[in-house]
């Protein structure tokens, strides 16, 4: 249950912080609320299971070794979580609000590869079908609750707590990472 929580609770902070830059740069709606929560839910529970899908094939291709990957592409991911610029991000959030069609896919993807990025390393240490399908319904359920309280407390939490927000994010997803090696390397 806490590896499931520490899969998780990096991805909700993650986006929390994407829908609070959203929520400060503009006014939104309720049916914009809804529909910005609705497109990242989608998104961010949609790409893990790509993801998933890809770990899994080459998890089969490459054994044992597929564990200690995993572990480097999740430290990787918190890594690049504490080193990306957050104007690009912000920028794509923000249009998501006007989005339609095939800009609206194409901000979606964007805003959610670090999902497509975990589900790769959830298939990569092979977890059981009944723990992959709990992750991936956490994902999708905590990206709707996250957007939502973004959304809404986006105009009133200053710029330095969402950047706070994102730095814990790519902490806990180093620390997970480091975790995952440990393991592997006790074994």
């Amino acid at each position: 249950m806490l590896k499931l929580l520490a899969f998780v609770l990096p991805l909700g902070l993650d986006s929390f912080a994407v829908a609070t830059a959203i929520g400060a740069a503009q006014a939104t709606t309720a049916s914009q609320r809804l529909r910005i929560s609705l497109v990242l839910m989608i998104f961010e529970g949609g790409m893990p299971l790509i993801g998933l899908g890809l770990g899994s094939v080459l998890a089969h291709g490459i054994g044992v070794a597929a564990d200690y990957l995993a572990a480097i592409i999740v430290g990787g991911i918190g890594a690049w979580m504490l080193l990306s610029d957050d104007q690009d991000e912000e920028a794509k959030a923000s249009r998501i609000t006007t989005s339609r069609g095939l800009a609206l896919m194409g901000l979606g993807i964007g805003i959610s590869m670090d999902e497509l990025a975990i589900g790769f390393s959830i298939g990569l240490t092979r977890l059981p079908v009944t723990t992959v399908t709990t992750v991936i319904a956490v994902i999708a359920l905590q990206a709707l609750t996250a957007a939502q309280l973004g959304l809404t407390t986006g105009v009133k939490i200053a710029e330095r707590w969402r950047e706070r927000t994102e730095r814990l994010a790519g902490i806990t997803l180093i620390a997970l990472g480091a975790y995952l090696l440990a393991e592997q390397l006790t074994r």
